[in-house]
């Protein structure tokens, strides 16, 4: 006799399993995403029966692992290895997120043609048919050799056309398109996402292979599907921009191999993306003189420093509450620094509608913007411009006074290489520098609001 069909719901943002409905998920609070999915016992049984015939890993010794640092492979695109943290790691499990259309494809398919010349690379691809991936490839100039694509959906076909012809690299394009047969579940879903890159994962631990596996994100910015899978690979990478401007940023959130500070700036042409070595002179090109609500911030991204164009407005309002919007900077930061500027230094935006735009699709999250925004914002309510050769960094307290930041020589050496002549920091920063004096460039330690803003008044 079969045995009685089951149903649970199913979180579509977490993988929660319940076995009722609930209008808010239990396991990560969002409203209306609880989904009806049917469990066969003896399909389960048979997932589990197959996940328990892979043979188990060997025990070792700890004295018998190596400590010695494995080589990476180059990619041939110096931003993606800074990203990386140097390279491509053997066996590594890479996540490639972003929306659509903005470049992970094309990524991909760039980097296969220098790695192609020591590797042999199997490109999966679950969306575009092959003639469609050769048109792509000959338009980026893309000749390698060793260059192999699949067009496949069944992740267990995918498998073991890796364990025959033993690849140097896999890229599963997209991992939204791969499903399991055993899953009653369509493609796309929480289990298939998790259980398909699971079983990728496993191959590619197995075999020592790296692979890059990309993943398209949802409208709030998350990777499509469950959580779960940020934690099953070894680095997320996600490309952020605008689709309809040509830079893009890859920033990494998650990297087993090296640091999640750092960045990767492109630029998207004809011919594909190409590498930015300075994103400071990039974020600052087209800056307008003489305007007021301008000010250059100094961030820093990894161990990079960069210069970005801060723009404020401050107008009065048309309405009862007055409005706030941000773009490249947190809402509920810049209204801390808006009360700080209104009970601390006298500048009153109670009445008027503000603004912030960091210029060039570029996201500051660093407290050391803090006193570039509060200046920007500063000079659009009294409508005086700053000096178009300073720069500011510092993080502004709640009690009005400027605090000391880190790495404060390597963002005065950025900004005097490129030209400025007049640096505003905080004045803790600036008794802790060795020689300040070796700077070409002006230093002006402050303590308060009014001080940094009188200091960048022309």
């Amino acid at each position: 006799m079969a045995s009685k069909t089951k149903t649970v719901y199913v979180c579509s943002s977490c993988g929660y399993e319940a076995a009722r409905l609930y209008g808010k998920c239990p396991g990560c609070g969002e409203w209306n995403c609880m989904e009806e999915r049917a469990v066969f016992p003896e399909q389960k049984s048979s997932v589990i029966s197959a996940a328990a015939a892979h043979p188990a890993a060997p025990v070792v010794s700890l004295n018998q692992i190596s400590t010695e640092d494995e080589p990476r492979y180059s990619t041939g695109l110096s931003e993606l290895d800074r990203v990386l943290g140097g390279g491509l790691v053997k066996g590594s499990v890479v996540l490639l997120g972003g929306d659509p259309g903005i470049g992970k494809s094309t990524l991909l398919l760039q980097i296969c043609d220098v790695l192609g010349r020591q590797l042999k690379i199997l490109y999966v691809s679950g969306e575009e048919s092959r003639r469609q991936l050769k048109l792509r490839a000959d338009r980026l100039g893309v000749t390698t050799e060793n260059l192999f694509v699949l067009t496949e959906t069944n992740v267990e076909a995918v498998a073991e056309q890796i364990r025959q012809h033993s690849p140097g690299m896999v890229i599963i394009d997209s991992i939204q398109t791969m499903s399991l047969q055993q899953l009653p579940s369509s493609a796309g879903s929480v289990p298939q996402v998790r259980e398909c890159t699971n079983c990728l994962m496993r191959v590619a631990k197995a075999m020592d292979i790296p692979t890059f596996i990309v993943g398209h994100v949802n409208k709030d910015g998350a990777i499509a599907g469950p959580k779960v899978l940020e934690h099953i690979v070894d680095a997320v990478l996600y490309f952020e921009g605008d689709r309809q401007m040509s830079y893009r940023i890859l920033r990494a959130v998650k990297n087993r191999f090296g640091s999640t500070n750092e960045i990767g700036v492109f630029e998207m042409r004809d011919k594909g993306l190409c590498e930015v070595e300075n994103p400071s002179m990039m974020l600052l090109s087209g800056r307008p003189q003489n305007v007021s609500g301008n000010c250059v911030a100094c961030v820093m991204e990894g161990t990079r420093p960069i210069l970005s164009e801060v723009q404020g407005l401050a107008t009065a309002t048309g309405f009862g509450n007055p409005r706030r919007m941000t773009t490249g900077f947190d809402y509920n930061r810049m209204c801390l620094l808006l009360a700080v500027l209104e009970k601390r230094a006298g500048y009153f935006f109670s009445n008027m509608d503000t603004y912030i735009n960091i210029v060039g699709g570029l996201r500051l999250d660093e407290p050391a913007a803090d006193l570039a925004i509060a200046m920007a914002l500063t000079s659009s309510l009294k409508d005086a411009p700053l000096s178009d050769d300073a720069v500011a960094f510092g993080e502004i307290g709640l009690s009005g006074e400027i605090r000391g930041v880190s790495h404060a020589e390597a963002r005065v050496s950025e900004a005097a290489r490129l030209g400025f002549t007049r640096c505003v920091l905080p004045l803790s920063n600036l008794k802790s520098m060795a020689e300040p004096q070796k700077y070409p460039i002006e230093l002006i330690g402050v303590r308060t609001i009014r001080e940094a803003f009188e200091a960048l008044q022309k």
